[in-house]
């Protein structure tokens, strides 16, 4: 059994910890307040971006973009969003696994897989188990721009493009609450079609259409790759505010286990004191009776 000073001394060291996981808990609980701020701030910029390209796709439904067009799969691309920090409980491993499984079921079919990751944990997943990386992005900070995370997403766009892949998801942590972070695999091209008809209230007829300058086919191009884009920059942002929220819920989960752990060794010293007490009463009446 532990001495007295052993337990003083792992009560100290537990007590520090827990200073630090407690600070850690209000830092997250701020910087996911203002992640949230960011995360709702982007969405009016997709819903608009989304009403106007579904006007655009129905209303020249004669052109369609190969973002827009199935066709067999034969390779598939992941842009997987993770953290660039630990001690977010297992919202990365989470993630993981059920990219892992959706892997799977493409391998299962011969479809082979590759990968652009942004975030430092997924690229060390990686490396670690293995998968063909043909981009990455890390240190991206909690105020990421269209530029720091335009690599990889073009980089899978131009082999899609070039017919190296056939379909891209993007893998990331969709934020429902400070308690709940969802991972998700969502299709990002070709486009789903809830993605452009029906959504944000678009009627799919039309009878009126835009006089286009330049021409239709450069028009819807270069807005469906500003609209993935902002579909990428959406599940960073869901993504940061997920972590933050994770990290919170876990360094408050330590916090508590920390203060539960602190009493019951301030238990067991408190019974070992006791203990002590009682053998030196012990000893002094022994020693008493003896002399007398």
């Amino acid at each position: 059994m532990a001495s007295l000073k052993e337990i003083r001394a792992k009560v100290t060291s537990i007590k520090s910890t827990q200073k630090i996981t407690r600070a850690m808990q209000m830092v997250a609980a701020s910087k996911m307040r203002r992640a949230q701020e960011r995360m709702e701030i982007g969405r009016p910029y997709a819903d608009s971006m989304r009403r106007v390209v579904s006007h655009l796709v129905n209303a020249s439904s004669d052109y369609k973009h190969p973002y827009m067009t199935n066709r067999p799969v034969n390779r598939v691309g992941y842009i997987v969003v993770t953290s660039d920090r630990g001690l977010a409980g297992g919202l990365n491993v989470n993630l993981l696994k059920r990219l892992m499984l959706h892997v799977k079921d493409y391998q299962a079919q011969s479809v082979d897989a590759e990968f652009a990751v942004i975030g430092s944990k997924g690229v060390s997943f990686f490396r670690t188990f293995g998968g063909k990386v043909t981009a990455a992005v890390t240190d991206y900070g909690d105020k990421p721009t269209f530029e720091q995370l335009n690599a990889p997403v073009q980089a899978m766009l131009d082999d899609y493009l070039n017919g190296k892949l056939d379909r891209i998801y993007v893998v990331y942590n969709k934020f429902v609450n400070a308690m709940t972070q969802n991972p998700s695999v969502s299709q990002l091209v070709p486009l789903p079609e809830h993605a452009i008809e029906g959504s944000s209230g678009v009627q799919t007829e039309l009878s009126w259409d835009y006089i286009y300058e330049p021409d239709v086919e450069t028009l819807i191009a270069g807005l469906l790759g500003r609209y993935i884009e902002s579909i990428v920059y959406q599940a960073v942002m869901e993504n940061i505010a997920s972590e933050q929220s994770a990290r919170m819920v876990a360094m408050k989960a330590a916090t508590d286990n920390a203060g539960d752990l602190i009493t019951d060794l301030q238990l067991v010293y408190n019974k070992l004191r006791q203990a002590a007490i009682t053998r030196e009463i012990s000893e002094i009446v022994g020693g008493a009776a003896a002399v007398s």
